[in-house]
């Protein structure tokens, strides 16, 4: 027995102390506790249930030991409160847990509000011109020829023979010699001359040296980039005919992408601090000028542009940049709740609250509403008042407790009364979803695999380039293929996308990579359970110890158990939760069987 009671208290230690019997209400010492575990009513009380401290998900009516790992099973036993809000815990399993709380209360300044932003380098469309010649003719020489020379103001661009500047300077020859009888003909000659843009000391010169000029030099208006060349030499041009498109380059546009929900919080004047991947350690900063008024249909987000000065040329267009917007809230005294204490699931948010004034440490379980995100903190619309104190770390190792306990948490939404049945809700768009988008979410999930295979490697550089490919992915499948709910539901996953896969890109640490992966892992695996797989089997499985110990999720296309999370330190560490093939559905409501199914746990 005594061999018992250490091998129970030193695996409990590992796993980080949740044994469900130190969620109940007596304030027996820890010894004490494993004591009265040992010493656990028989089998013979029908209504006990027995479960194990690391694997909460394996339930049985008699004791005995845990299938996935040997240790003892321990009794399952509840709270004393009846109200399913509520989860009671002793004083040790607060420590063990290590849970801390925060007074929610008004902030007392204005707070910053920070939006990552991506975009693109683009020309200036104001500084853009068009070189023409002023006069019919053909091109003798060119001394601009090719795309991306850069022109100065005044600089010669070609070589032309005009035929009517010919026959206008023999006017303006025979003018001269009849200034004593009729000196109005000099200078109407001289403004045929000037409408052709003629120089005025060219002018001059024809006059001193009464000679023809056969071939004309075409000067540069402005200064800028070739962008095209329009003409060839020999060919014939017309009069106001291009020769060359410019673009000044000395200023640009630096047009992002801002989706609806950040609109609100962007105004004329926010300041932008951008980087782009070819100047990595040089920041720029800017303002917004202009926002579009209009929302692109297949993208849903707004152009916001800023102007920056280029006099260097460092920002050259179709370059990528990502920048950060700030901006400050008009409001004086916002009611804020850290983001540490909000916990999410699809669209609710939840927060556990410490009930003052209890005898046993008790945690009720609030759904709140909240606003935008500023820094560290949500705006908090509802839920909550001032002066209630919420859990900010250990609020996870709660809601597996209220779970296991049958109490209402993130995934018991329906538990009213002790012994109620849970239920999880995804929608099902199967059959209305085309193949084309299923294809394409099909190419999504390759490139994920590729990233997944990447961690179980431990290789950071390739997790890196695997994530640009999931990013790449991301942005062929066509959105507008689907209609309605199913349209919006895409757009929900595809925001957690975007900003965990840009997460694995940026960052260099495997084990923080890892944690945006689990994030990452979520939005598809639900996609590919609400939109379907045409001709694809894919495996949903679970790692109970990733995200120290609360537990992540990945996709693979092989049964057998290959672990991200740890990759050859624990590979084979998982279970199966569920396959997905063509045939896969999302019933409307599914009920939860007290004990999950499982498909073969490995260490």
């Amino acid at each position: 027995m005594k061999n018992i009671k250490l091998i129970t208290v030193g695996l409990v230690a590992l796993v980080g102390g949740f044994a469900i019997a130190w969620f109940t209400k007596p304030t027996a010492a820890p010894q004490e506790i494993v004591k009265t575990v040992s010493e656990a009513p028989s089998s013979s009380d029908e209504h006990q249930v027995w479960t194990c401290a690391m694997h909460p998900q394996i339930q049985q009516n008699e004791p005995g030991s845990c299938p996935l790992c040997g240790m003892d099973l321990i009794p399952l036993t509840g709270g004393s409160s009846n109200d399913p809000l509520v989860l009671e815990m002793t004083l040790e399993a607060v420590k063990l847990a290590n849970i801390q709380t925060s007074v929610i209360g008004q902030s007392a300044k204005a707070p910053e509000k920070t939006i990552r932003l991506s975009g693109k380098i683009q020309a200036d469309e104001r500084l853009a011109s068009s070189l023409v010649s002023h006069v019919p003719g053909r091109i003798e020489k060119l001394f601009v020829s090719f795309t991306g020379e850069e022109v100065k103001k005044g600089q010669k661009l070609a070589l032309l023979y005009a035929p009517e500047l010919i026959t206008a300077q023999r006017e303006l020859l025979e003018a001269l010699k009849l200034v004593d009888t009729n000196p109005g003909l000099i200078e109407a000659a001289r403004n045929k001359l000037r409408y052709w843009k003629i120089p005025e000391d060219a002018i001059k010169g024809i006059e001193e040296k009464g000679s023809i000029q056969e071939n004309f030099i075409v000067y540069s208006d402005v200064t800028g980039v070739v962008t095209n060349r329009r003409v060839a030499v020999g060919d014939y041009v017309k009069r106001g005919e291009p020769l060359f498109d410019l673009v000044n380059l000395d200023k640009v546009w630096v047009l992002f992408d801002a989706y609806e929900e950040d609109l609100p919080s962007i105004s004329l004047g926010t300041r932008i601090e951008f980087t782009t991947p070819s100047l990595p350690n040089h920041t720029f900063k800017t303002r917004v000028t202009f926002i579009d008024p209009v929302i692109n249909a297949n993208t849903r987000v707004a152009l916001v542009r800023t102007e920056v000065q280029n006099a260097r040329g460092l920002l050259k267009p179709e370059m990528f940049v990502y920048g950060d917007l700030h901006t400050k809230k008009r409001s004086q005294s916002q009611l804020t709740i850290p983001k540490s204490a909000v916990l999410w699931t699809g669209k609710r948010s939840v927060a556990y609250v410490m009930l003052p004034e209890t005898t046993i440490p008790s945690y009720q379980f609030r759904e709140i509403d909240l606003g935008e995100s500023l820094g560290d903190s949500y705006i908090l619309l509802g839920g909550l008042e001032p002066g209630e104190e919420v859990v900010t770390y250990g609020n996870f190792a709660i809601d597996a407790a209220a779970q296991l306990n049958n109490q209402v948490s993130m995934m018991n939404k329906n538990v009213m009364l002790k012994g109620a049945d849970h239920s999880t809700h995804l929608p099902d768009y199967t059959e209305s979803t085309p193949d084309v988008f299923k294809d394409q979410l099909s190419v999504v999930s390759n490139a994920y695999l590729e990233l997944k295979d990447a961690f179980v490697a431990s290789d950071v550089q390739k997790a890196q380039s695997a994530a640009q490919k999931v990013s790449e992915a991301l942005n062929l499948v066509d959105m507008s293929l689907l209609e309605g709910d199913a349209h919006m539901y895409w757009m929900e996953q595809l925001q957690a996308f975007e900003a965990h896969g840009e997460k694995i890109i940026e960052l260099s640490d495997i084990e923080e990579q890892r944690k945006q992966f689990g994030y990452l892992s979520q939005p598809l695996i639900r996609s590919v359970k609400v939109f379907g797989v045409k001709d694809d089997t894919l495996y949903v499985e679970h790692c109970p110890m990733a995200n120290d110990n609360e537990g992540a999720e990945w996709l693979s296309r092989e049964k057998a158990i290959k672990n991200p999370y740890f990759g050859d330190k624990m590979l084979t560490c998982g279970t199966v939760q569920d396959t997905i093939t063509k045939d896969f559905k999302n019933p409307p409501m599914e009920k939860i069987a007290a004990a999950p199914r499982m498909s073969g746990h490995n260490h």
